[in-house]
């Protein structure tokens, strides 16, 4: 699965690389990243374009896609629920509403909405651990806690003015300011946070059998909680701060193989990351060529597709 799924990966990005308002053969394409890998850029238009517009998106989608991903099975994890998602403990709410007030106040959004996404965090994190079951607590404090968030978005979209268009385009998520830099800056998140899931799969794999038999199993189970957690918030965090509020991939891309492969987190983490790099690689590239010129908001793609699955894997978990 992880094969099939890399190899399905390498060809969507070529794919993706390739088409635009200007073609370039998927051979081309290939060649000419080969020539810059070693350093040999011709600087003409055709370079231009693929390494400095859609190389960047690219990474960039993969990146987000594969975080967004991991985050929500971290978050499946912790509530031991394979439909909870990062959004329940209000870390997407958060980022959006200090994305908003930074579009609205004339500061760096990317900074506020990492920002406002970790402070909400922790604000959950405070609240929640008071409770007797940290997990129940955690998650009645981040839905009070969202509902909050999203009231004062709402609140400030009032206020917004002849900018409510540009905040608007911005919380219906996409990657139409990908670049370089964006690109570099997601792109260590991403990889920290699948070597930290990496590291935790066999105390993420007793932990699904219940807090009380991981103890006797050996796991420090409030330091495993703690850490997800933290990956949770800050993967998030980071991924809506560049992007905005892309929905419903951290909840079907983990859910749909954990039914196709299992639940170990050996072999689940790293095809969850495969999956939702694959999964928002697809989105994007429909998203810039379906109307283009113009361009929908990857967030209204998502929700097309992730709203029908989301319901069938509810129908499917009621069903006796």
């Amino acid at each position: 699965m992880k094969t099939s799924l890399f190899i399905a990966l390498v060809l969507v990005a070529l794919i993706a690389l390739a088409i635009g308002s200007v073609r370039i053969p998927p051979g081309e394409v290939a060649r000419r990243l080969a020539h810059a890998a070693m350093g040999q850029t011709c600087g003409d238009t055709t370079d231009q374009i693929l390494l400095q517009v859609r190389l960047p998106r690219v990474t960039l989608a993969m990146c987000v896609g594969a975080t967004l991903a991991l985050g929500g099975l971290a978050a499946q994890t912790l509530f031991r629920n394979p439909l909870a998602t990062p959004s329940i403990i209000g870390v997407s709410n958060g980022a959006a509403l200090g994305a908003v007030a930074a579009m609205l106040t004339g500061a760096a959004t990317p900074m506020g909405s990492f920002a406002a996404g970790l402070t909400v965090s922790a604000i959950v994190f405070v609240l929640g651990r008071r409770g007797a079951f940290f997990g129940q607590s955690l998650l009645l404090a981040g839905i009070a806690i969202a509902a909050l968030c999203s009231a004062l978005t709402t609140g400030m979209l009032y206020l917004a003015g002849e900018r409510l268009p540009a905040v608007v385009f911005w919380l219906m998520g996409g990657l139409w300011q990908a670049n370089t830099r964006a690109a570099l800056m997601m792109l260590p998140v991403a990889l920290a946070t699948l070597a930290a899931m990496m590291t935790l799969a066999r105390s993420l794999n007793v932990a699904l059998v219940g807090e009380t038999s991981a103890r006797d199993l050996g796991v420090n189970v409030p330091r495993l909680q703690y850490a997800l957690l933290l990956l949770i918030a800050v993967s998030t965090s980071a991924a809506v701060s560049l992007t905005g509020v892309i929905g419903f991939i951290g909840l079907i891309v983990p859910h749909l193989l954990r039914l196709a492969i299992g639940g170990d987190h050996r072999r689940l983490v790293p095809a969850t990351a495969i999956g939702g790099a694959l999964l928002l690689l697809v989105a994007d590239t429909l998203a810039r060529t379906l109307a283009a010129p113009a361009e929908v908001p990857v967030g209204i793609l998502t929700a097309l597709v992730g709203a029908p699955v989301f319901l069938w894997l509810l129908r499917r978990r009621m069903t006796p």
